[in-house]
């Protein structure tokens, strides 16, 4: 049942995300509602799909794992260290400085990297399904990304080295904040020294 749930909610999460890179189809949504509406919109559908993403994962977990493979040990180790540049980045999304500037998109490149991870560090089939479609989200999205004609909005001012050095340091502390408090006690499984 959980799984089923998952997937319903990954349907609907990454449903309304792919559904706003087809601009047209969005800019009428705009037109229709205007934009505030369609915001909220869009983050409630969002939320939504979060949440039966969560419940779905959970409940999945709690009744047994699927099992398809069983990755090695050094994949977790892998896993631990791709997870902090993702975090890095994710953050260097919003504090924007040359990081920003440089990878023009770090919060696709931060959710590649993240699902990625985890995908090398667990091998059943909810997990599997769980990272696979938003590392295929993040995929399909950059590159509508780079195929968009319309300007995304409007310029978002970008600072220098020293909002590099506030992201990577918010980075780090929610990468350990993550990895010692959030994996083991919400979700269930330990992350530093497992």
């Amino acid at each position: 049942m959980g799984l089923l749930v998952m997937i319903a909610g990954l349907v609907v999460f990454l449903g309304v995300h792919l559904a706003a890179t087809k601009r047209d189809f969005r800019a009428r949504l705009i037109s229709s509602y205007g934009e505030g509406p369609y915001k909220v919109g869009f983050s409630l559908i969002s939320a939504v799909g979060v949440a039966l993403i969560v419940w779905g994962f959970l409940d999945y977990r709690a009744t047994g794992l699927i099992d398809v493979w069983h990755p090695p040990r050094v994949m977790k180790h892998i896993a631990e260290a791709l997870i902090l540049p993702a975090i890095i980045l994710m953050v260097a999304s919003y504090i924007r400085g040359r990081i920003y500037a440089k990878l023009k998109h770090p919060l696709l490149v931060g959710v590649k990297l993240w699902a990625t991870a985890h995908l090398l560090a667990n091998g059943d089939l909810g997990s599997i399904i769980l990272f696979g479609s938003i590392l295929a989200w993040a995929v399909i999205d950059r590159i509508s990304l780079k195929r968009r004609s319309d300007p995304s909005g409007l310029p978002i001012p970008v600072g220098g080295v020293r909002n590099d050095v506030i992201a990577v340091i918010v980075g780090l502390v929610l990468y350990l904040a993550l990895g010692a408090l959030f994996h083991p006690y919400v979700v269930g499984v330990p992350v530093f020294g497992a």
